[in-house]
């Protein structure tokens, strides 16, 4: 089983109290389409906000690091949006990292885990959280690269078939975020039920169905727009549509398919 190895130091806020393989940091789950949720500290409202925002890992300073380098994770949003005014207002103190403390959580269901007993249903799941400082992009340069960055996960290769460079008043209108990346922490559950050798050695449970139902996105045809004047899709987009739904089966259906996880409990430093 392939899995990036990027590891951040272990505090209080990202120790998974769950057992071992399925607690795996790594940068490509906050790298799916999938929304992110940042969520900043609550003062001065009783409540943290979660707040849904579209966002991309990646290096302005080396735009060619790999996913197992260290990345910063940039998101856009509306310049009068919460996050971003709390952004701009943070004062962090002196002596800490600069910025606004946030943490971002992404995840995607591919399976629902079916089993002998409600004890131990399930989901096959990737999901990962980060804990960052996040500032707002000012440098024209890194803003304008930022943007290409998140349009293109949207879809990739999108930025180039679109109007650009965007408008002034665009660019005034939108804002990102550049989140530096403190630690992080990831799990994985991938497998086949996993049941009490007594529930499965019981002839009471012969009529119980057990699996799992993978659970994928699958992108249907394109509908065209109602100003659109393009009579085919564009090659970039129907490729990615075909390619996705593809990949998205084949990991969830394998995933579906793998043995059961083995449990390895994680070694205390002092043993």
């Amino acid at each position: 089983m392939v899995r990036h190895t990027l590891e951040y130091s272990k505090e209080e806020h990202n120790t998974s109290s769950q057992l071992l393989p399925r607690n795996h940091p790594h940068h490509h789950q906050h790298n799916p389409r999938t929304p992110m949720y940042p969520s900043p500290p609550p003062p001065p409202h009783p409540f943290p906000a979660i707040l849904p925002l579209i966002g991309q890992m990646g290096s302005f300073s080396h735009p060619s690091a790999s996913l197992s380098e260290p990345l910063d994770l940039y998101l856009h949003g509306y310049v009068s949006s919460r996050i971003m005014n709390l952004s701009s207002s943070s004062t962090s103190i002196s002596s800490g990292p600069k910025g606004l403390p946030v943490c971002i959580c992404a995840s995607k269901v591919d399976g629902l885990v079916l089993s002998l007993t409600p004890y131990s249903h399930n989901y096959n799941y990737r999901s990962a959280i980060l804990f960052g400082h996040a500032t707002l992009v000012e440098d024209a340069d890194e803003k304008m690269w930022a943007m290409e960055l998140i349009t293109n996960s949207v879809v990739p290769d999108r930025w180039r078939h679109t109007r650009v460079p965007p408008l002034k008043a665009e660019i005034q209108s939108t804002r990102i975020l550049k989140v530096t990346i403190e630690s992080g922490s990831a799990k994985i559950r991938e497998g086949v039920p996993e049941d009490s050798a007594a529930d499965m050695q019981d002839t009471d449970t012969d009529g119980i169905w057990t699996g799992v139902l993978p659970l994928y996105e699958q992108y249907g045809e394109p509908v065209a727009g109602p100003y659109n004047k393009v009579q085919e899709v564009p090659e970039h987009v129907r490729v990615y549509g075909e390619e996705s739904s593809r990949g998205n089966r084949e990991y969830a259906v394998g995933a579906a398919r793998k043995s059961a996880p083995v449990k390895i409990k994680e070694r205390d430093e002092d043993e």
